[in-house]
């Protein structure tokens, strides 16, 4: 498993560990005592180091390669899931997938941007930045969920919308703000759910829902820590910094107001325990689905107007 730099100090006690348990029966020595003690070193270590992430630390975590990606959502909380493809303009995007499926037996629309693990995966899915085609085949999606009275979830997972000449010719800026205003008018309940990276305008092509819930230790924010770093110190080496001020991580933004609930992850992320992160997956958004589902549906579309019309409000005299 690749292991993240602030990881360090608990991979070499889990070696000292290992050293010890190999000792013990081939030299006839009674050493439990010793393992005992180390293991509780290493849980007190693990507990001390997961429990206090900075922001910078919890961005790493939200770019794990092996975290569980949108389409291992899919397969560990939803059942009966059938892929559609294409926008009807220009083609399928392989970093926008989505379909029907069930989650708790109740028919929905699921999409969500998905990344790749290798580099034949990246190529295929694009490293999770998706084309204007993707987020017009979203859209046609959702606006297939409307039509049938099914709920949207939408998973979010991506550095931002990729930034490259063909998805400017094909008009990335219109195809994600024509996706904001439609979603703000969505005549079904919506939940968002920032599964590791949420980035720029690429998240928010798939983030305006009713309830916008995050992952532990993923993050959201109009630009990466890198980046705003490069723009104010003018060196990526400060991006801990930017991290830090930019309260881009889900407990700050909870803080703030700006998104409705975090789902707590197996310590140290969710890529140690992908079953662990799935349940917790499904119990919080079959909680919210419940909840939104109950709303009459004039109610539900007042709510998420003023839910986004009022971050930023000025609050003072």
């Amino acid at each position: 498993m690749q292991l993240l730099e602030f990881e360090k100090p608990i991979a070499e006690l889990e070696r000292e560990l290992d050293k010890l348990k190999a000792k013990s029966p081939s030299q006839n020595i009674d050493v439990s005592e010793e393992i005992s003690l180390m293991e509780s070193k290493l849980a007190d270590t693990r507990t001390a180091i997961y429990k206090n992430l900075t922001p910078w630390q919890r961005v790493q975590i939200a770019r794990h390669s092996e975290r569980p990606f949108m389409l291992d959502y899919v397969a560990n909380v939803f059942t009966d899931f059938y892929e559609l493809h294409g926008d009807r303009h220009i083609g399928d995007d392989h970093a926008m997938p989505g379909g029907f499926a069930r989650i708790g037996g109740q028919r929905v629309v699921v999409i969500g941007h998905q990344k790749g693990r290798n580099t034949k995966e990246n190529l295929k899915r694009n490293f999770g930045s998706a084309h204007p085609e993707g987020y017009r085949k979203a859209l046609r999606l959702m606006k297939t969920a409307e039509k049938f009275a099914l709920p949207v979830i939408a998973m979010i997972d991506t550095p931002g919308a990729f930034p490259g000449i063909g998805a400017e010719e094909r008009n990335i800026a219109e195809a994600i703000a024509y996706n904001l205003r439609e979603m703000m008018l969505l005549r079904v309940p919506t939940i968002a759910v920032v599964l590791g990276e949420g980035g720029s305008g690429g998240a928010l092509g798939i983030g305006v829902a009713d309830r916008v819930i995050m992952m532990e230790n993923a993050y959201y924010s109009v630009i990466s820590p890198e980046g705003c770093a490069a723009i104010l110190w003018k060196h990526r080496k400060h991006a801990p910094e930017a991290a830090d001020a930019m309260k881009l991580v889900a407990p700050d933004l909870k803080q703030l107001g700006l998104i409705d609930d975090v789902i707590d992850e197996p310590l140290g992320g969710a890529h140690h325990d992908h079953q662990q992160a799935a349940a917790a997956f499904s119990a919080c958004v079959q909680r919210h689905l419940a909840e939104l589902s109950a709303q009459p549906l004039d109610t539900l579309l007042t709510k998420r107007y003023e839910k986004f019309r009022n971050f930023g409000e000025w609050q003072g005299s």
